[in-house]
């Protein structure tokens, strides 16, 4: 069960104050803890400390006060940083920061140098990471010369370098087209479930935030809702009772729907099946999806 994995990430108290003047609270007292091999997505609206949280984690910014420990360690106690993130963190970020001169090997053996590796050993692990992600036949191209997906999946090479304790990943597929996008989470699924690393994603997408196993939702630097994905079923009943719609069903007002929606001319039958046409057409006119109904 996931409660008896052991602790990766722990905050107690966790707050991060910003500006001279009035105070920004990008987290405010915050508590969390990540066990290993969680799948988990953060989600809020931006301000809301989501990447605050992120850079906590990763030990690229500083708490005002609280405490947060990763893979055991207290980050307020650690003399070597560089060591920490080395060995402890992978980081994605939304525009993969790849080095353009270097290799897409070079670029996964970026993070090793420094860390008593051999520079065979070094060769050998990144191969084999890039073998790992789909890329055997795309070692020796720069950056410039792969697609955004691929070049995401080098990023996601280079976070696995040293083994770290926990993936973090801000927003890695915001800035591709869908099928990419989707690819590199099939990625970061499949490394989180046959190797037992813990990921977690920054996102705004919900469509993402859906294929991780717990949801965390933030606003106002304060965690407001932690919940484990059961279906998506269940996901669509949260996302309603949130909206507007939602709402008013809730609320035994279904008259009020029907007159804001315009169909308030309608009844019983025919009602729902107006509703069902009006839903139909608004998701065309999202998506350019054709529903059936």
């Amino acid at each position: 069960m996931t409660s008896e994995r052991p602790i990766v990430v722990e905050t107690h108290n966790l707050t991060k104050i910003y500006g001279n003047g009035a105070a920004v609270y990008a987290l405010n007292d915050l508590d969390l803890t990540i066990r290993q091999g969680e799948f988990l997505a953060v989600m809020g609206p931006s301000g809301s400390g989501k990447s605050t949280l992120l850079n906590m984690i990763g030990a690229l910014d500083k708490p005002t006060s609280g405490r947060i420990l990763v893979n055991g360690e207290d980050l307020a106690t650690i003399q070597d940083v560089d060591r920490f993130r080395a060995h402890t963190v992978g980081f994605v970020f939304q525009l993969h920061n790849l080095l353009p001169a270097l290799t897409a090997r070079e670029n996964v053996e970026v993070p090793m140098h420094g860390q008593g590796i051999g520079e065979r050993e070094m060769t050998d692990r990144a191969k084999y990471l890039l073998e790992a992600v789909g890329l055997a036949d795309h070692m020796r191209h720069l950056p410039g010369q792969l697609s955004g997906g691929e070049r995401q999946r080098v990023a996601v090479a280079r976070a696995l370098a040293n083994d770290p304790a926990i993936i973090l990943a801000d927003e890695p597929s915001g800035s591709l087209d869908t099928q990419s996008g989707g690819e590199i989470m099939d990625l970061l699924e499949t490394i989180n479930r046959e190797q037992g690393t813990t990921v977690l994603i920054v996102t705004h997408d919900p469509k993402v935030a859906r294929r991780t196993r717990r949801i965390l939702t933030m606003r106002d630097g304060k965690i407001v809702d932690d919940h484990r994905v059961e279906s998506l079923a269940r996901e669509d009943l949260r996302e309603l009772a949130r909206s507007r719609l939602g709402e008013l069903l809730l609320n035994g007002s279904e008259e009020r729907l029907l007159h804001e929606v315009g169909l308030d001319h309608l009844k019983g039958e025919v009602a729902i099946e107006a509703l069902r046409q009006l839903l139909s057409w608004t998701l065309e006119q999202r998506t350019g999806e054709t529903v059936s109904t």
